[in-house]
């Protein structure tokens, strides 16, 4: 066999112990490690190569950027069960209700503002239908409509910053966080714009299936209820400002004060005084959230050491110039790049997880992206936007099978009066998975919509250039001595030496 067809069978396997089942990260490690140990039984690199490996395991552990992340799902966990969804869904409700499509529109809305300051998406889905699914039932909204806006708006966490997915991309696209931050405003902001553009649709030309709320269930009017809208949002917004702010990560804000680390630790700061301050701050949901933390964190550490033996050994026997050679001579250059990456993203979003994703199959494309001239903070947020389908097609699509918990919980509990089927929450889900699709189609063809925000880098013209240097100030020159004169003192020099 010869190594320029190893690489190929490398990325075969890789693709079969993903459809096994098995634990992806034990899975990769030992598909590395017999890989490697055949390698070198084929002479195609010495034993020492192997060697390297805890030197790379010991890398991933002291890497700073990532110690980010338990810092951002521990303000995540303790935000989502502290109140705050629920009095901003409540209140939200109330100010939009009676509007046709009202309740999507503010389901829509607090999906934007809690992805922006939980960066968790099964808390947000779960939190938003055990409040929003019986009140849109009740009020007679259509259930694949009720269904579908709750598990999408749920999905926008992944997007909005501070979202985990963006710090690993940024880790492993050598990018700023900051940066990806910033770019990513864009598309959350289109996205929101989408979804509630269809609403407004559905609202104009099917209004039965979006009903709007009698004014008579409003238990809140007037300043009252614009003072529990504005309690939600403001402390919300501040925290916003606090983190993204601090580093570097808000549209307009060109200095990072502090680092992704830091600035997550000022967020797990902010989310305690927010349950504080809406007397949930007990001992068991210090604890739960610690607990689901530390489950996350080591989730990702061991996904990426699995990653990293793979992916060593694939570098080993040539299988990054194996993926460039492959993906650079696609016709259409870097659109042609990008439609057929995120086309594979797509489908293998069916079987992954996006922390695999992002560890596996990111380094292999990053390096690609780049040699095409693709800025891989726009590349980057591309396969974030593309990443959000992971959770909403069927049929593995998480934000699916969270709804599917939800709804059998809130029957049994006699909250609404028939159970919900499968089909509508999977049949719910396929426009707003085009609207997703629709959004990847537009950040390729519109990369203005990522980079709009980001740091213009500034273009100096060599040929323009001028060098000025001040002025001296010169002392006149003395009298120029007459030619007598000289002459004269030339002939006394002279009388001296023969003397």
């Amino acid at each position: 066999m010869q190594m320029e067809n190893f690489a190929p069978m490398m990325f075969g396997g890789l693709v079969l112990i993903m459809l096994i089942g098995f634990p992806v990260a034990f899975s990769l490690a030992a598909l590395g490690l017999a890989s490697g140990f055949f390698a070198i039984e084929m002479g195609w690199f010495p034993a020492s190569f192997m060697a390297n490996l805890p030197l790379n395991m010991f890398g991933i552990l002291s890497n700073e950027l990532l110690l980010a992340i338990p810092f951002f799902t521990f303000m995540g966990a303790i935000l989502e069960k502290c109140g705050l969804a629920e009095d901003m869904l409540d209140s939200m409700g109330q100010l939009f209700g009676p509007v046709r499509g009202g309740l999507g529109y503010s389901v829509i809305i607090v999906g934007f503002i809690l992805g922006a300051i939980t960066g968790t998406v099964a808390g947000q889905v779960i939190a938003m239908a055990l409040i929003s699914l019986p009140v849109m039932i009740r009020y007679g909204y259509n259930m694949r409509y009720a269904t579908g806006v709750l598990a999408a708006s749920g999905t926008i966490t992944q997007l909005v910053p501070p979202s985990l997915v963006l710090i690993v991309m940024a880790d492993q696209l050598g990018r700023s966080v900051g940066d990806m931050y910033k770019g990513a405003w864009g598309p959350s902001i289109l996205q929101v714009l989408i979804f509630a553009g269809y609403t407004f649709m559905l609202g104009v030309f099917k209004p039965h299936h979006v009903p709007g709320v009698p004014k008579t269930a409003r238990t809140l009017h007037g300043w009252a209820l614009w003072r529990k809208c504005l309690r939600g949002i403001l402390p919300a917004a501040a925290l916003i400002f606090a983190v993204l702010g601090s580093m570097g990560g808000l549209p307009g804000i060109n200095v990072a004060i502090a680092t992704p680390t830091e600035a997550g630790a000022m967020g797990v700061v902010g989310a305690l005084i927010l349950a504080a301050m809406h007397k949930r701050l007990t001992r068991p949901l210090i604890w739960e959230a610690m607990v689901g933390t530390m489950r996350l964190t080591a989730m990702v550490v061991f996904i990426l050491i699995g990653a990293r033996v793979f992916s060593m050994v694939f570098q080993g026997v040539d299988g990054a110039l194996w993926v460039e050679h492959l993906l650079s001579g696609l016709p259409g250059g870097q659109t042609g790049f990008l439609i057929v990456v995120n086309i594979f993203i797509f489908f293998l979003a069916f079987f992954l997880d996006f922390f695999e994703i992002a560890f596996i199959i990111l380094p292999m494309l990053g390096p690609v992206a780049n040699k095409l001239g693709i800025d891989l903070v726009w590349f980057g947020v591309l396969l974030c936007v593309n990443m959000q389908t992971s959770f909403m097609h069927p049929p593995f699509g998480f934000a699916l099978f969270y709804l599917r918990g939800i709804a059998d919980t809130l029957f049994k509990e006699k909250r609404i009066a028939e159970p919900i089927k499968s089909s509508d929450i999977y049949l719910g889900s396929i426009p707003w998975v085009v609207m997703q699709l629709l959004l990847v189609t537009i950040v390729i063809f519109v990369p203005q919509t990522v980079t709009m925000f980001l740091d213009k880098d500034e273009v100096i013209d060599l040929d323009k250039v001028k060098i000025e240097m001040p002025a001296e100030d010169v002392q006149p020159p003395a009298a120029a001595e007459s030619a007598d004169d000289e002459q004269k003192r030339v002939e006394e020099m002279f009388k001296q030496g023969n003397k």
